[in-house]
């Protein structure tokens, strides 16, 4: 009994070695080449300039019907386009077309909230175009006024939500 024991401990310890001794082999091996193929830009894509000027299309009608008075097609109009926008946002380095499009949904959601006197879900639409605008390389005096525009309209925001409730 006891030489099984020994036996069965030996044999653990064995295979613990080998696989400490697996583990540093495998680490001195060489790296991988890097590839010499450039990382694919999907802004070059045809889906990417049809699915822009569909954001826009749909950013304007939105704006238009809003400023008709038309909040029900404004709002029907940005719930369309926010799953187009989230596509474009997510390719590594959007195009400032996209991003603009993208922008201007946002903003328009964000005044439609801000006015029903949703300030906190207004904020955040805004916050999302100052994060955007504040980090967009290069900076451009469009850029820098839209990052300005958020930060007043997130001050605004933060005016309503301070303010005692009567």
């Amino acid at each position: 009994m006891r030489l099984a024991v020994y036996n069965s401990g030996v044999l653990a310890e064995a295979r613990g070695i080998a696989v400490v001794l697996a583990m540093v082999l495998g680490a001195c091996s060489k790296a991988p080449a890097p590839s010499s193929a450039a990382p694919h830009n999907a802004t070059s894509d045809p889906w990417y300039r049809t699915a822009t000027e569909e954001l826009i299309h749909l950013s304007r009608g939105a704006s238009d019907a809003y400023a008709q008075g038309n909040s029900d097609k404004a709002s029907a109009l940005i719930e369309q386009g926010e799953p187009v926008a989230s596509r474009l946002l997510a390719v590594p380095k959007p195009t400032l077309q996209a991003a603009r499009a993208a922008s201007d949904l946002d903003e328009l959601y964000g005044k439609m909230l801000f006015k029903n006197r949703h300030y906190g879900w207004a904020r955040l639409q805004f916050q999302k175009n100052l994060a955007r605008w504040k980090h967009w390389q290069p900076q451009t005096p469009d850029t820098a006024a839209r990052w300005r525009a958020a930060q007043t309209a997130i001050d605004d925001c933060d005016k309503k939500l301070e303010a005692p409730v009567l």
